[in-house]
């Protein structure tokens, strides 16, 4: 009898077992993600993003909050990411200049190599030198002449020392021999402010922070970047002296190492999908930016081809 109850009480747990649900484990994302850029409000990172995060939770079900941490030269938000915690809710939204330039400048708490992978190269984009509407610099020749005449008076705002507008103007000043006053601020976007308030004469910018300007009037684009002209009544950096591959800023996300593998397909199988929404691709299209998205291996490759170039222009840039 008591055999006979137990096989009973076996069969029946085990009929019970089969009807219990199984607790399915959560498929990343189950919460928000937050993108930290490391830069201040109204810069191209800034505008490029809000972009990609109207549409992106289309493709993970899920929201991209945009969290700005200026300061320190991108080195603050920077930091801030490389010790959140490595589950994929926490990236970076950073430029190559951040990403692999500045370690060989400054003695940084983090390894840029060793502590993020990226995710995605959403795009590129050619950086033009700017100048207000009213100045008296109406061509690039004037900006040069005049700051050989005076070196030092022409004062350009920039979004940090040894970032995406510090580096170009180096190497501009390096080729033509001229010196301006670079006063770093928290970003593009309180850069280009600088240049409006008339706290500076000059300043670079990329095509989603000039196109507003431009149409309002109150800016004059001098020269840019890039083999081809941006605009047709504007000159590129090799017509005005500039040589080189000079004046280029990659967008990447990246995330902190130890990121799961799952997380990593999930971001990179979003993100390709993003670059083919027309709703996307149009809205880039109105900041003139491009759409020239790159997975994150190859973009691996080219991280590690720009830390090597790097080292080589600070260590020609901090020679002189």
């Amino acid at each position: 009898m008591f055999n006979f109850s137990l096989k009973k009480l076996a069969v029946s747990l085990g009929f019970a077992a089969l009807m219990t649900p199984t607790l399915a484990l959560a498929e990343y994302p189950e919460k928000p993600i937050t993108m930290v850029i490391p830069f201040g409000a109204g810069g191209s990172h800034d505008l490029n993003s809000r972009v990609i995060t109207s549409i992106i939770p289309t493709y993970l079900n899920q929201a991209m909050i945009v969290r700005l941490t200026p300061g320190a030269g991108g080195q603050k938000g920077t930091q801030e990411v490389a010790n959140a915690t490595a589950d994929g809710y926490t990236l970076l939204f950073t430029h190559n200049y951040v990403d692999m330039l500045q370690q060989y400048v400054e003695d940084l708490p983090y390894d840029p190599l060793e502590d993020f992978i990226p995710i995605a190269r959403v795009n590129y984009a050619p950086m033009g030198v700017v100048v207000r509407a009213d100045s008296p610099y109406k061509s690039f020749e004037d900006l040069v002449e005049a700051a050989t005449m005076d070196p030092g008076s022409v004062r350009m705002s920039h979004s940090g020392n040894w970032g995406a507008q510090f580096v170009p103007a180096a190497q501009i000043m390096r080729a033509r021999g001229i010196h301006f006053n670079l006063v770093p601020y928290k970003g593009g976007g309180p850069a280009m402010q600088a240049l409006l308030a008339g706290d500076a004469e000059v300043t670079m910018g990329f095509p989603s922070t000039l196109s507003g300007q431009i149409e309002s009037g109150a800016i004059r684009v001098l020269a840019t970047a890039g083999a081809e002209r941006m605009y047709d009544d504007v000159p590129t950096f090799a017509e005005v002296g500039v040589e080189g591959d000079i004046g280029f800023m990659h967008r990447v996300l990246v995330a902190p190492k130890g990121t799961p593998q799952e997380a990593v397909d999930k971001l990179t199988e979003a993100f390709a999908a993003l670059v083919e929404d027309t709703t996307f691709t149009r809205m880039m299209g109105r900041l003139n930016e491009t759409v020239d998205l790159m997975d994150g291996e190859s973009y691996q490759k080219l991280r590690e081809e720009q830390a090597h170039a790097y080292e080589d222009l600070v260590k020609a840039l901090t020679s002189q």
